[in-house]
């Protein structure tokens, strides 16, 4: 059953269309994920089927008697009431209704004997059909259900009485979510609700959008949060949207088809524009008015084929390694029973963790629990904690800051980066800046002129091409689109420095991170794999039955936690031993090859002490390149 449909809707702000001649239906329970790039017209879309925004031609049409939720992305309440008394501000008419019941059993229960007993039935009549209305609204279940969905954002129940007026502002948006889930909509527009989530949080949410009965259209730059939640994804560019089945992995499969085809149907049309207009060319230099009479004929066809756009550039961006100006050792960071305490409220709580040169690690775990703590501790830049950071030899740190105070504002784009890389030529610099998608005019922009994701991006890259060898990252993709996103990822993965970063963006995670830290009030625990694989181990470790986990001591529990400890240290360990072995081996492959060239030279065949030297010496790096590769092979087959 279609519930709701666009045909042919379109809006201009002042003279320039933002979107043109749009149609689509969604039917009921059918999720959907809107997409697209910053300012392709999606939240003005959101404002037109919210009635909040007149089209400027088209028709909107919404099953009747459906109650519609909008939740906006930085919407803010002002109140002076706790949070749990905000959520019942929803459940005004069940309250009520519970205090007409209760003075209602008062009154039936204060009658006596002598009392009219036909005013009593009627009471007992009242009483029974309020009853029955209570029930069917779930007066015995809401502040159950209102528990539930403030702990499934992220709210403990210490933090129920809290008054909104002194929440941080990512708390107060939650509250605002919460809302709009107790309200029971019909149908829900949720522009960015994965915004101020942790993982938990979003997880739960989740599942809180595949159960929900009702149609759901949701705006968001969470691809993993997408996967797991939509089965249709609308995409808005150039205007116009284009509906695909699916859900945002099947999309990005079908774009990528589409994009070769479109890419390799251009190229044709350019040879084939190329090759009339050179016949032309020639039928004019001929000079004959039969050759003439042919060149016009030509022009007037080849004027009417349909001419055809280029496909985005920013989709055949050639992928580009990033290495470091100076190579750090193989140790990057070691982290010792790491705590930190504000007041008494204590942050971290012996934290241990170890980075080594090329690793690309991911610090997750709940609001509040200390991640940018530990980013800024390990920066140097707060200085007032318990325990030890060891930096390696060599490592030099470079922090990414989601604020970006390490441009200046008043530099254009391509200047921020060329004062810092005075060595490179213009076409180096133009290169690197196509990468991070600033061609043409975007190149000569002012940086006080440009987006956040503008600015991430450029942050990046000056961030890249420095000294740095040690990125630090604090939730680098927040506020991102997905192409920004996609470019983040694609140089991080080409990046051959080491990265330490807090994200709770799972598809980044995946894509991009060989290991995760977990971060809870008891330390830091270490999975060696993407998300995916973390996801998967916790899994593994919580499906143990309860039968077995009540029989089990609090000791027999620690220890199998140790253990599993143990067992990713050795993992660890006999990965680091293999990375250094193969180091070894090439540096004695290499000074075999250069024994073995100095032997064949010329210059060497008169010289009968320095082939001697040279053969013992060639004879001595065999003999250890052979047991150097005998370990190596013991390790692996381990």
């Amino acid at each position: 059953m279609i519930v709701l449909s666009c045909n042919n809707v379109s809006k201009a702000y002042v003279v320039e269309n933002v979107i043109e001649n749009i149609s689509f239906t969604v039917d009921d329970n059918e999720k959907v994920g809107l997409i697209g790039l910053n300012g392709a017209g999606k939240t003005t879309l959101f404002n037109i089927l919210t009635q909040n925004l007149e089209p400027d031609s088209g028709e909107i049409y919404m099953a009747k008697g459906r109650k519609l939720g909008y939740l906006k992305q930085n919407t803010t309440i002002e109140s002076n009431m706790s949070i749990m008394e905000e959520m019942l501000t929803i459940f005004d008419e069940i309250i009520k209704l519970e205090e007409k019941l209760y003075h209602l059993s008062n009154e039936i229960s204060s009658f006596t004997e002598d009392d009219d007993p036909e005013e009593l039935e009627d009471l007992m009549g009242t009483y029974s059909k309020l009853s029955e209305q209570f029930v069917e609204s779930d007066g015995y279940g809401f502040k159950s259900t209102i528990k539930g969905v403030l702990k499934g954002l992220g709210f403990s129940e210490g933090e129920f009485d809290k008054p909104i007026n002194i929440l941080s502002g990512g708390q107060k948006s939650r509250v605002m979510l919460a809302k709009l889930l107790l309200e029971k909509a019909d149908m829900l527009l949720l522009d960015e609700p994965t915004n101020h989530l942790d993982i938990e949080a979003i997880s739960w949410l989740e599942k809180y959008i595949k159960d929900f009965k009702g149609a759901v259209i949701i705006i968001s730059h969470d691809r993993y949060f997408l996967d797991n939640t939509v089965n249709r994804i609308f995409l808005m560019e150039n205007k116009s949207l284009t509906a695909y089945n699916g859900n945002y992995s099947e999309f990005m499969k079908k774009r990528k088809i589409e994009l070769e085809q479109a890419t390799k149907q251009y190229d044709e049309y350019e040879k084939e524009i190329e090759r009339q207009e050179e016949m032309i060319r020639r039928l004019h230099a001929y000079g004959s008015k039969r050759n003439i009479r042919q060149a016009f004929s030509r022009q007037k066809a080849l004027d009417k084929i349909k001419k055809l756009d280029k496909p985005s550039v920013e989709n055949r961006r050639v992928k580009l390694r990033f290495t470091p100006k100076i190579k750090s050792g193989r140790d990057v960071l070691s982290v010792n029973n790491v705590s930190m305490s504000f007041n008494s409220h204590q942050v971290l709580k012996n934290v241990n963790l170890n980075v080594y040169k090329g690793e690309k690690v991911g610090i997750i775990g709940p609001n509040g629990i200390g991640k940018s703590t530990l980013l800024k501790i390990i920066a140097d830049i707060i200085k007032d904690y318990a325990g030890e950071v060891t930096l390696g030899h060599y490592v030099y740190i470079g922090y990414y800051d989601q604020e970006q105070t390490n441009l200046d504002n008043e530099n254009t784009v391509i200047d921020e980066i060329w004062d810092e890389n005075p060595t490179l030529n213009y076409y180096d610099i133009r290169k690197f800046l196509a990468q991070f998608l600033f061609n043409g005019d975007n190149m000569y922009k002012i940086i006080a002129d440009l987006s956040g994701g503008e600015k991430g991006r450029l942050s990046l890259l000056k961030l890249m091409t420095s000294n740095a060898n040690f990125l630090l990252m604090d939730e680098p993709t927040n506020h991102l689109d997905i192409d920004s996103k996609e470019v983040l990822e694609d140089s991080l993965i080409n990046y051959e420095g080491t990265i330490l970063v807090v994200s709770h963006d799972r598809y980044f995670l995946n894509k991009v991170v060989d290991k995760i830290y977990d971060l809870s009030e008891d330390g830091a625990f270490e999975y060696l794999g993407n998300y995916d694989y973390y996801v998967q181990k916790k899994a593994e470790l919580n499906e143990t039955d309860d039968d077995e986990t009540i029989s089990k001591t609090k000791t027999q529990i620690n220890a199998e936690k140790k253990k599993e400890r143990e067992i990713i240290r050795d993992r660890q360990q006999r990965e680091k031993a293999i990375r250094e072995l193969e180091e070894q081996i090439l540096l004695h492959e290499n000074e075999i090859h250069e024994l073995e060239n100095k032997l064949c030279q010329p210059s060497t065949y008169n010289d009968k002490f320095l082939i001697i030297n040279l053969n013992e010496k060639l004879n001595i790096s065999k003999e250890k390149l052979q047991n150097l590769y005998s370990q190596w092979e013991e390790i692996l087959e381990n």
